[in-house]
């Protein structure tokens, strides 16, 4: 039975840090930013800002205004790991997993956001993505698209897939100065520092599901124990 995985975008795939960390750059040292027409609610419509900025509130809304007016920004994002979505694009080909890319990113002018995605993850080595704009749990999601493995780079949405579907959760960790949740193990979350890393365990979890169960697998399997994480 073929594997059904979900690969997160922005953290994962994509270095949606890196671009609005330039992006505030070139804002903030043009003076000081407009002010938030009241007619206009942007709280809604805001994504992260990654923390190094140290921003106010205000700002994150003026930053993420620029972002909302840019023509097709997410076409315009570098990849984190070069080369990991050509890599993945020919591992689902060859042991044929079936796919699916999720992303919460917020619209921008230019096409719809699901288009958008779409086509960065076609240049990029993956031919007819499937993509989903979602909100809300993705444990839930999961399990109403009857997923095997989900890869996040939040520890937050691991523990949703946990809690709320029968898939696996890989968290990916890159940032090394910071330590890895001691919860992640604990509950049974991977862990992978790349993306290379991570196509490694989906390989290695697929090769042993594959094979004959021991004794001791089976007791495990009985007792309800997850598979330890892998580091």
């Amino acid at each position: 039975m073929s594997l059904r995985i979900a690969f997160d975008l922005d953290g994962v795939l994509a270095d949606m840090d890196g671009e609005i960390t330039r992006q505030a750059e070139l804002l903030f040292t043009q003076g000081a930013p407009a002010a938030a027409s009241d007619e206009e609610s942007v709280e809604d419509q805001d994504g992260p800002a990654p923390a190094r900025l140290s921003l106010t509130v205000r700002q994150q809304h003026e930053l993420w205004r620029k972002i909302r007016s840019i023509e097709n920004f997410w076409e315009k994002l570098e990849e984190i790991d070069a080369g990991a979505i050509q890599r993945l694009a020919e591992l689902a080909r060859s042991r044929k997993w079936e796919v699916i890319f999720l992303t919460s990113r917020p619209k921008t002018a230019g096409d719809t956001t699901q288009t958008q995605s779409q086509r960065w993850l076609e240049a990029k080595g993956f031919r007819l993505p499937s993509l989903y704009v979602v909100k809300g749990s993705r444990g839930l999601i999961a399990a109403s698209l009857d997923l095997d493995i989900v890869v996040d780079d939040r520890m937050e949405n691991c523990m949703d897939v946990l809690s709320d579907s029968k898939a696996k959760a890989i968290l990916l960790w890159r940032d090394e100065s910071q330590q890895i949740p001691t919860a992640a193990k604990r509950l049974g979350i991977g862990v992978a520092s790349s993306m290379g890393e991570c196509l490694d365990a989906i390989v290695q979890i697929e090769s042993r599901a594959t094979e004959r169960p021991t004794p001791l697998d089976r007791v495990k399997r009985l007792l309800g124990l997850k598979e330890p994480a892998l580091d």
